[in-house]
């Protein structure tokens, strides 16, 4: 076998139609093995309005080890911090990512906070993935003129064990989608590709910030510095813009990292002139001593909307991975279960067995678009 594929395992989670907190929508979830074994979802849970917690479930598995359904066990966070809330009562704690970090020993949730001053990347800290501290906003050091403070940003995880920064330093590394000026779907999806990589499109960022400097205080990681672009808009179907999906999990070849991509469809491929984008995800792999390094993209989608309720839903068209789970548990280190949201509604499970061989023809951006 030499493809990177996806086989769907089928919706694991659904609203409950008697739970306030959750009539428009759960979708999108981190996943995390527990100290007990068990696996957890994190699934976004959006009350009406918009309104956004960040639940817990533990996952029920059938005989054969795939994941057939939830059950739930409260709110991991709901919004409270003032990055979190707006005046008028509104607020959201969003797509939540969480990695075991081993140079700090415990898990560290990263998540999109929306207040009145835009979508921010928020952190916080947990050792048992029960009780969770705010860590507060990420913060960022400029790059060449390059402003990344106060900009939006979203889609971040964080790499579970310390790696090397273009320095050299041993650093808690964070793949995020900073939304410069003009990069928005919405101003980039009628126009005509350029030659080559457009730079001015959402592309994946990596970060950095020292273990010296993230183990000084707990309760607030130092500030994030040596961005470098690591991905852009390439292939047809991503051409839109592509972001950070799960967190990124070692394999044999490397880092692995399924992330979104987002193409405009044509006018035959959507009945809604309102809504003309289709979310699908790819994976990349990373070379595992310096993950700025991309060693395989997939030219393809590795999945695609296709099923009705990836069709359908509150946002038409869209599979958003946010959740990975390596199954050590059923003795194979190289198969890993993605978990993704489905039309912003429900949340679908799909299974990613890595090659023993990665591809020939390899996609990457062109060096003279890199930064």
């Amino acid at each position: 076998m030499s493809e990177l594929q996806m086989q769907r395992l089928g919706m694991v989670m659904e609203p409950d139609p008697g739970n306030p907190d959750e009539v428009e929508g759960v979708l999108n979830p981190a996943a995390a093995r527990g100290p007990d074994g068990e696996l957890y979802l994190f699934p976004r849970m959006v009350a009406r309005g918009n309104y956004s917690r960040i639940g817990v479930a533990r996952v029920r598995f059938n005989e054969a080890g795939d994941p057939v359904g939830v059950d739930r066990l409260g709110i991991a966070l709901e919004p409270e911090a003032d990055y979190e809330r707006r005046p008028d009562g509104g607020g959201g704690c969003e797509d939540p990512r969480i990695s075991f970090v081993e140079p700090l020993q415990c898990y560290v949730m990263t998540y999109t906070a929306y207040s009145p001053r835009g979508p921010r990347i928020a952190l916080a800290v947990s050792d048992d993935l029960i009780q969770w501290r705010r860590a507060g906003l990420a913060s960022f050091d400029p790059l060449a003129g390059v402003e990344f403070e106060g900009v939006d940003d979203k889609d971040a995880s964080i790499f579970p064990v310390a790696v090397l920064d273009p320095f050299g330093r041993p650093s808690i590394a964070m793949i995020h989608r900073p939304l410069f000026p003009s990069t928005r779907p919405e101003e980039v999806a009628h126009f005509s590709p350029r030659s080559g990589v457009d730079v001015h499109h959402e592309s994946i960022w990596i970060s950095y910030c020292t273990v010296d400097s993230a183990r000084a205080d707990s309760n607030q990681f130092g500030r994030f510095t040596s961005h470098h672009r690591l991905a852009s808009p390439v292939a047809p179907w991503e051409r839109v813009k592509i972001g950070g999906g799960a967190p990124p999990v070692l394999t044999r070849h490397g880092w692995l990292v399924v992330y979104h991509g987002v193409r405009e469809l044509d006018a035959d491929e959507s009945s809604d002139e309102n809504r003309r984008l289709c979310y699908s995800a790819g994976a990349m792999i990373l070379s595992e001593s310096h993950p700025r390094f991309i060693r395989h993209r997939s030219p393809l989608p590795v999945l695609t909307p296709k099923l009705p309720l990836e069709c359908h839903g509150t946002i038409a068209n869209v599979v958003f991975p946010t959740g990975i789970d390596r199954r050590d548990d059923l003795g194979t280190p190289e198969r890993f279960d993605v978990y993704y949201g489905m039309a912003d509604d429900r949340i679908g499970a799909a299974r990613l067995d890595v090659p023993d061989f990665l591809p020939t023809g390899a996609v990457a951006d062109a060096p003279r678009n890199r930064i």
